[in-house]
C-alpha cells in the first residue's frame, strides 16, 4: 500500500532534517511507470519543499537535492536512493512492494484500497449537494444532456467513495412560458389516448405543431400566455395536466436513467420555487440591491465601481421572475433543507457567466456558504450522429451504440457464447461511450467517433470491459487455486512489479480527481492498468505454473481485477464478466 511506503520515506526524512514527518507527505509521489523502462517507486520534489519552506528557497535546487539524497540511509524498506534533476528517486524492497500492495486482496477490505489513504484524509469530507443531468420536462431526453448527466454521475460516485455524504438532485425545467404554449397546444392538438401509447413523442408532436400555429396566430400566442397565467395562479385544471406532463416526463426518464446505471435521491424543479423566488426579490429590495433598470426591469449591480456597467436581470418588466432568480431561491432553500458543505452544479461552459452571477448575489445578500458553491463546466460534443442521421434524442445513441457493439461482438472470433448478449453489449456500449466522453479535458470540446470509441484494442471503453472480463474468467477457471496466502518472493519479474508500481499510484489519482473533478485521471489511470495487464497476461501464465506461482500470479490478477472494477463504478461503468 502506497501509505505505508510514502510514512517511511516521510518518517526518514523528517529525522534527517529535524522536522515533523507530515511536512514530507505532499511532496512524495508514486514514479509514473513506462513499459520497458525501470524506474524507481517514488520521489520527493524539492521544489515542493522550498515552497513550503521546510527547505531553504534559496540556493542551487541541484546541490540541495543532490547534498540531501547523500544524508539518507538505505534500510531494510528502502532499498536505494538517488539524486535526480531537483528530485530524489526511492526504490523499496521488491519483497515487501508486492506483500503490501497486494495483501488486502481476498479480504473483506479488498474494495477500500486506496481509500484509507492519509492522502486522502487531507481532503475536507461533509454533505455535497450535486445538481446534474437537469433536462425540461415534456421533451424526450436530448443527447445534448449525455454529459452533463455522466459527468455528474462520475463526480458524486467520487464523492461518496472518498466518504462524503452525496445528494444526488435533477433540477428539472419544469417551469416557464414554454408550458404556457404546450398546455394551449395540447388543448388544440393534444389526445389522451396518443399520451398513453407513446407519451414524449406526443407532446414533441404537439409542441412543434402549437409552435409553428402560434408564428402565424396571435390567438394561439394569447391562449399560451393564459395557460401560464392560469398555471401561476394555481387553477387545477391547468395544474392538472402540468402535473400529468411532469409525471410522464420523469418516468420515461428514470428508464434512461436506469439503462445508464445513473439514479437520484431527488427530482426538484423551478416549480418548487417559484413563490420562494418572489421573497428572494423582497429581500434584494430591503438589503438595497435591487435596482430598476432603464427598461423597468429589476437588475443586480455587480459592477465594482457600483455603475451599473455590470447588471444581472432578475425581474421581468412585467414583475415576473427569471431563471436566474428561481436558482437563487433553490441554492437557499437547499442550504436551509439540507444544511450541505458544498454545493456543484454540472453544466455545459456556456453557463459560466449565470453562475458566476449567481455567486456574486448569494455573497452580497449575504450568504457566504456561496463561496462553497462551484460550477463544474463542460465542452461541447460535436458530430453526435447516428445511422438516420443528426442525434437528437439520448435513447437512438444508446440504441445504436448497443446495436454496432452486438454486431462487433458478434464478428469478433474470441466472444464467448452468453445467455444475455444483449444486455452485455447495452452495458459495454455504454462504457464506450462513457470513456470517450472523459478521456480528454473536461472543459475541450471533442468529435464523437463511432467507430474510434467502439475498438477493443484501442484506449476505450470496451478495452476496459475486455481487460476485467478477460481476469474474471482467469480467476473462475482456477477457482480454489488462488488464496489470500501466497509467496511474494514468487512475483520479482519486472512484468508485475511493474504492474504494483502503477498500483501504488491509485491514492494520487483519486486525491487529483477530487481536487479538479477531472474524470481523466482515472480513466488514463485505468487505460494503461489494462495495458499491463495485457503484457503480464501473456507473460505470467498462471496455467502450468506450479501450484505455489499459479497462486502468486493469482493474487496479482485478483488484485489488479478488483481495482479495475472499483474504479470503473466510480467512473459510472457496470462491469461485465464475460464477453
Amino acid at each position: 500500500m502506497a501509505c505505508f511506503f510514502r510514512r517511511r520515506i516521510a518518517a526518514k526524512l523528517g529525522c534527517t532534517l529535524q522536522q515533523s514527518e507530515d511536512a514530507f507527505i505532499p511532496a512524495l509521489s508514486a514514479v509514473p511507470v513506462f513499459k520497458k523502462q525501470l524506474t524507481a517507486d517514488f520521489k520527493l520534489s524539492i521544489g515542493t519543499l522550498r515552497m513550503s519552506g521546510v527547505m531553504p528557497s534559496c540556493g542551487d535546487i541541484q546541490l540541495q537535492t543532490e547534498s540531501l539524497a547523500t544524508r539518507l540511509k538505505r534500510d531494510s524498506v528502502v532499498e536505494d536512493i538517488s539524486a535526480g534533476r531537483g528530485v530524489i528517486n526511492f526504490k523499496v524492497n521488491r519483497k515487501l512492494l508486492v506483500q503490501k500492495v497486494l495483501e488486502s486482496f481476498g479480504k473483506e477490505e479488498e474494495d477500500q484500497f486506496g481509500l484509507n489513504s492519509e492522502l486522502l484524509h487531507t481532503l475536507k469530507r461533509g454533505t455535497t449537494l450535486v445538481e446534474y443531468s437537469s433536462p425540461n420536462i415534456a421533451k424526450k431526453f436530448h443527447a445534448g444532456h449525455l454529459r452533463s448527466t455522466i459527468i455528474g454521475n462520475f463526480i458524486a460516485n467520487l464523492k461518496q467513495c472518498l466518504g462524503n455524504n452525496v445528494i444526488r438532485m435533477n433540477y428539472l425545467g419544469d417551469w416557464g412560458t414554454q408550458f404556457g404554449l404546450l398546455g394551449a397546444g395540447f388543448g388544440k392538438f393534444g389526445c389522451q389516448e396518443k399520451l398513453k401509447q407513446n407519451p414524449l413523442q406526443h407532446l414533441f408532436e404537439v409542441y412543434v405543431q402549437v409552435n409553428k400555429d402560434a408564428e402565424q396566430n396571435e390567438e394561439m400566442m394569447q391562449a399560451a400566455r393564459d395557460f401560464f397565467r392560469q398555471l401561476e395562479q394555481h387553477d387545477s385544471e391547468a395544474l392538472s395536466l402540468w402535473q400529468q406532463f411532469r409525471e410522464i416526463t420523469v418516468d420515461e426518464y428514470q428508464r434512461v436513467y436506469k439503462r445508464l446505471g445513473v439514479h437520484f435521491d431527488i427530482y426538484s424543479g423551478e416549480s418548487f420555487h417559484q413563490h420562494q423566488a418572489q421573497e428572494v426579490v423582497q429581500k434584494l429590495q430591503s438589503q438595497g440591491l435591487l435596482k430598476t433598470s432603464e427598461k423597468g426591469t429589476g437588475v443586480v449591480d455587480l459592477s465594482t465601481t457600483k455603475d451599473m456597467s455590470s447588471v444581472s436581470t432578475v425581474l421581468r418588466s412585467d414583475g415576473t421572475t427569471l431563471y436566474i432568480t428561481r436558482d437563487l431561491a433553490a441554492a437557499i432553500d437547499r442550504k436551509e433543507k439540507y444544511h450541505f458543505d458544498e454545493m456543484i452544479y454540472v453544466t455545459d461552459k456556456s453557463q459560466a457567466n449565470h453562475f458566476h452571477q449567481l455567486f456574486h448575489i448569494l455573497l452580497a445578500m449575504g450568504h457566504s456558504w456561496a463561496d462553497r458553491c462551484e460550477h463544474v463546466p463542460f465542452g461541447l460534443v460535436r458530430g453526435m450522429k447516428t445511422r438516420r442521421g443528426e442525434v437528437v434524442f439520448l435513447e437512438d445513441v444508446l440504441d445504436e451504440a448497443r446495436a454496432r457493439m452486438l454486431h462487433n461482438m458478434n464478428q469478433s472470433k474470441t466472444t464467448k457464447e452468453m445467455d444475455n448478449p444483449e444486455e452485455i453489449a447495452e452495458k459495454v456500449g455504454i462504457s464506450a461511450l462513457i470513456v470517450q466522453d472523459f478521456k480528454g479535458p473536461r472543459e475541450s470540446d471533442y468529435t464523437f467517433d463511432w467507430d474510434r470509441m467502439l475498438q477493443a484494442q484501442g484506449d476505450t471503453g470496451v478495452f476496459l470491459q475486455y481487460t476485467h472480463a478477460r481476469l474474471h474468467s482467469l480467476i473462475q477457471r482456477h477457482e480454489g487455486v488462488g488464496g489470500v496466502l501466497f509467496d511474494p518472493s514468487l512475483l520479482l519479474e519486472q512484468t508485475s512489479i511493474t504492474v504494483l508500481q502503477h498500483l501504488l499510484r491509485y491514492d494520487e489519482v483519486l486525491y487529483q480527481s477530487a481536487k479538479d473533478l477531472q474524470p481523466k485521471h482515472l480513466v488514463n489511470f485505468l487505460l494503461k492498468l489494462c495495458h499491463l495487464i495485457a503484457s503480464a497476461h501473456r507473460e505470467l501464465p498462471v496455467k502450468g505454473s506450479s501450484r505455489d506461482v499459479a497462486q502468486a500470479r493469482l493474487q496479482l490478477f485478483s488484485g489488479t481485477r478488483s481495482v479495475l472494477a472499483n474504479g470503473m463504478k466510480i467512473l459510472g461503468i457496470t462491469p461485465v464478466d464475460q464477453m
